[in-house]
């Protein structure tokens, strides 16, 4: 994809897209929705995320001398607004930071946790003794974690923002107040929820307007939400973690807003104020690995991603694939995934309850361990053991165990500022619209994250290291990255996508530095993501792809996800994230570039705009 726009054009997009933002708007009334970019180059500054309104939001505070940590505040926010079934006050997520000042590279641990009052056996119907249906867990006041998306806000505020809270939120209610065009991307989304969203009366009362989808050109609108923004700006984050705006979450968790004509079953949540008021975005430092001379900085546990990315990476760094025919670096690729699951699955969870053994999972002497159990021949048979990272030196394993990953829906976004200073920041709400439940007369949907969970034990003789505890953070796969080059800003990446987005940003990587992709087509390029099961989830187009043929020869089997993980009977688009990127070039040049067609396509956009000739 190539875009060749002048200065003064690209510019006048940006002031258009803005201008959507404020101008008034009859309920209802049809309206063309801002234009999306997926690929801006320029300088002083650049955006990509999922809407072009949280994208504008974040390029507005930028121009106002913000920093990056002061434009991801706004961008979250809006996106709140514009993204609000994977996104926003309900959400938690995990914040990768390069500081240019110091550079260094620094992370914030948002994930949500679990209420003092839960425990191991919290998803067991206690009137069976079994498992709660995974539908019927997610759709419950059970579900909702303690959230951590505000601290996020706050905590990165503190460290590296010039703004107020107050100020990076105003974006976000100006357009909660006047609104947003619903467009068919969000349209299609209401749809694939309206019939959790129905049983709850206010969520009914904000995204199912007269009982209906919202038509495509109306105008939503949020003031509830809106007012949240405010209250915060106001009184600080102490509204949510201990206030009124934390008593109204409690209340809706232990009460829940059913709908006149409910026919769910109420499961309520413990969630007390308490569990709010202790919460903490937790300073964390970052897992790292070198890769073909590049630095790798990912997300340490809470989150899989960092660990199980980087190891996926130091079991590829033992094979030259771009010297490779194309089928053999793709068989490689998807074994070591195969490989890394295993030992995810196996080792990882909250290092605050578990002893994860993450030096030893990213040393090298482990990666080329398990890199010596690829077969060039043919494929692994799943769930393949996990290895052992006390003795690196072997090919040894431990008994096979595998496990679920229930993960579907998050929302990624990057950002950059005048000063060098890079953000990836990867949150979620958990479900596409997470519990399905709004907080009355607040505007937001509460997470069903503590879902990420695993219910019952999934290891066999094993720990496991993902079971439910009082104030733990269940397991991610959330894996914003930041690749250094030479100590400088190589690559911002991340995406959406459950546990497939550890496979989407390693896939990312290796089409950029492996196969010479420039960053645009390693992030529009077909996927598909081996997670230790027997079948590859692929979306048609790699199925489509010439290399397929020869895959499938060494044993690869692929398959299409097209349903939703609640209803089987909703048809959902088998496409795997959502990915937004930022490379930097020399002399301060930038490159966004997002998704020119996954859910309806990302919304790039830099500060001062160049022609884009890459």
């Amino acid at each position: 994809m190539r875009l060749r726009r002048s200065v003064g054009s690209v510019l006048s997009v940006g002031v258009m897209a803005g201008l959507t933002l404020v101008a008034g708007a009859t309920p209802g009334a049809a309206r063309p929705a801002p234009v999306k970019h997926p690929v801006a180059q320029g300088f002083l500054g650049a955006v990509v995320s999922d809407t072009p309104e949280s994208t504008q939001a974040g390029i507005d505070v930028l121009r106002r001398g913000g920093t990056a940590a002061d434009a991801a505040v706004a961008v979250a926010a809006t996106l709140g607004v514009t993204d609000p079934y994977v996104a926003g006050p309900g959400a938690g997520g995990y914040l990768v930071y390069y500081d240019a000042r110091t550079r260094q590279v620094s992370t914030i641990d948002g994930r949500e946790t679990t209420p003092a009052a839960d425990g191991q056996t919290m998803f067991v119907d206690p009137a069976t003794g079994k498992p709660y249906a995974f539908p019927t867990a997610v759709t419950s006041g059970l579900s909702v974690g303690v959230p951590g998306n505000v601290a996020i806000w706050q905590r990165a505020l503190q460290r590296w923002g010039r703004f107020g809270l107050a100020d990076d939120l105003r974006p976000a209610e100006q357009v909660a107040d006047q609104g947003f065009t619903v467009d068919t991307t969000f349209r299609e989304l209401t749809r694939e929820n309206a019939s959790r969203f129905a049983q709850f009366s206010s969520t009914s009362k904000q995204f199912l307007p007269g009982g209906d989808l919202p038509v495509v050109g109306s105008t939503l609108r949020n003031p509830d939400l809106a007012a949240t923004y405010r209250e915060l700006g106001r009184k600080g984050v102490g509204a949510l973690y201990g206030g009124d705006i934390g008593r109204d979450v409690v209340n809706t968790v232990q009460h829940l807003p059913l709908a006149p004509n409910a026919t769910l079953k109420p499961i309520t949540g413990p969630m007390q104020l308490s569990d709010l008021s202790s919460y903490q975005a937790l300073d964390t430092a970052p897992t790292h690995v070198n890769y073909r001379g590049y630095d790798v900085y990912g997300m340490a546990p809470s989150s899989s991603g960092g660990i199980t990315v980087g190891e996926s990476l130091n079991i590829l760094s033992n094979f030259d694939l771009k010297d490779m025919d194309r089928v053999q670096a793709l068989h490689h690729y998807l074994e070591s995934t195969r490989l890394a699951f295993a030992d995810r699955n196996r080792y990882i969870g909250d290092a605050r309850f578990v002893n994860v053994p993450q030096q030893q999972l990213l040393s090298p002497q482990f990666g080329a361990s398990r890199a010596c159990l690829i077969d060039p021949a043919k494929a692994g048979t799943s769930p393949v053991a996990p290895g052992n990272p006390a003795s690196p030196g072997s090919c040894a394993t431990t008994p096979a165990a595998s496990t679920s990953d229930n993960e579907n829906h998050t929302n990624h976004f990057v950002v950059s500022d005048a000063y060098g200073n890079v953000v990836s920041y990867t949150n979620t709400i958990e479900e596409l619209g997470g519990s399905g439940i709004v907080v009355p007369g607040r505007g937001f949907l509460l997470n069903n994250e503590l879902t990420d969970f695993n219910f019952t034990p999934t290891q066999g003789t094993a720990p496991d290291p993902n079971l439910p505890a009082a104030g733990k953070r269940p397991r991610s796969s959330m894996s914003p990255t930041i690749v250094l080059q030479h100590g400088k800003p190589f690559l911002a990446v991340g995406s959406p996508g459950g546990s497939t987005i550890i496979t989407t940003v390693l896939q990312i990587l290796v089409n950029r530095i492996d196969f010479g992709m420039n960053l645009e087509d390693a992030i529009a390029a077909p996927r598909a993501s081996q997670r230790n099961s027997a079948t590859t989830t692929a979306e048609p187009a790699f199925i489509a792809l010439p290399t397929t043929p020869g895959l499938q020869a060494l044993g690869q089997t692929f398959a299409v996800n097209d349903t939703s993980p609640l209803d089987p009977t909703i048809k959902i688009a088998p496409t795997i994230g959502v990915a937004s990127g930022l490379e930097f070039k020399p002399g301060g040049r930038v490159i966004a570039a997002g998704e020119p067609s996954r859910r309806g396509g990302s919304a790039a956009q830099v500060v001062l705009p160049t022609c884009y000739c890459d």
